[in-house]
């Protein structure tokens, strides 16, 4: 079923939704998108994931259900949520993602970040389903340093790299690339990146900061990085989002993302998460006052999402 033909048996539709306030935290940041993992399982084994903040993995089997996913949703809308984004583990090893997204009201974007290994199966259903845009995940174009960052298997470069021609041929664009930076092992292929993203104009690639967790290899240094974009370009344009910069090399478009020591990165955060056995969570690096939503109603969402929000504090604050 797509979203059109879902919408169509809903008698309350967006234009007749009550309206609700809008998501507004302590810290005047509004809350405009949510960031919903979907699972915590994943068939490859990264060597820098933070399983988007979630500390335990014994209850990865309790997935949040389609219909929480949906009625989290809907309430979410009617406080002026204009966007979400599905993370995992993988999103593509659910069976149903093709359902949660049909299921889904209208919104201004929904987006997926996958590792783009099963993306080449899905992605027209996606698009049909109403998903916009996706995120893959994509550190290095070399095979053997992709088998030693992510555990994949001799051929899992080559269905990544297929997968990220299906969702530009199936319209899932701009295909944003994500380049997590790690020193010595993957830094030396920055502009063979670059080159692959100036071979499609709809593919924008994202050079990412390490987060740490683990003491895998030392940080990069990104000012350095930085100093080296901005000699090559010819447009720099910066985003209001964590001010992030946008480089225009070539014909490429690339984008630096660094959150470390990075305040604006939290002021500016609009992004209330959701974790994979559903719980609500105000920040990726915080793991106190989670709220549960599992089997909750549309209108018992309202409430949840009304104290998430108040208990939201950004994680520059606390150190």
């Amino acid at each position: 079923m797509n979203r059109t033909t879902y919408l169509c048996a809903i008698p309350l539709l967006h234009h007749q939704m009550q309206e609700y306030p809008p998501l507004i935290d302590p810290y005047n940041r509004r809350i405009t998108s949510l960031r919903i993992s979907v699972t915590q399982r994943c068939n490859l084994n990264c060597i820098y994931c933070h399983h988007e903040g979630e500390v335990t993995h014994a209850h990865a089997h309790r997935e949040i259900t389609r219909d929480t996913i949906t009625a989290l949703v809907r309430a979410a809308l009617a406080h002026g949520v204009e966007k979400i984004k599905f993370t995992g583990g993988e999103p593509l090893c659910r069976s149903d993602f093709v359902d949660i997204v049909a299921e889904l009201p209208a919104l201004k974007e929904v987006s997926v970040t996958t590792n783009g290994t099963l993306l080449s199966r899905y992605a027209h259903d996606l698009a049909e389903a109403g998903l916009n845009r996706v995120n893959v995940s994509l550190d290095t174009l070399r095979s053997d340093r992709y088998q030693q960052i992510t555990g994949g298997g001799s051929d899992a470069l080559d269905s990544v790299l297929n997968g990220v021609c299906a969702a530009v041929d199936a319209g899932l664009t701009p295909v944003k690339l994500n380049m997590v930076l790690l020193s010595g092992i993957n830094d030396d292929e920055i502009w063979d990146l670059i080159d692959f993203a100036r071979s499609n104009r709809d593919v924008i690639l994202q050079i990412i900061e390490l987060m740490d967790f683990t003491g895998i290899c030392e940080n990069a240094d990104m000012g350095a990085v930085e100093d080296a974009l901005r000699a090559r370009a010819s447009e720099i344009i910066t985003r209001q989002m964590h001010r992030r910069r946008k480089y225009m090399i070539d014909g490429a478009e690339v984008e630096l993302v660094r959150p470390i020591d990075n305040s604006l990165f939290c002021a500016n955060c609009n992004r209330l998460r959701v974790t994979s056995d559903g719980k609500l969570k105000g920040c990726l690096l915080s793991n106190d006052n989670l709220i549960s939503i599992s089997g909750a109603s549309e209108e018992e969402m309202h409430v949840l999402l009304e104290r998430s929000v108040a208990m939201r504090k950004p994680y520059y604050s606390r150190v």
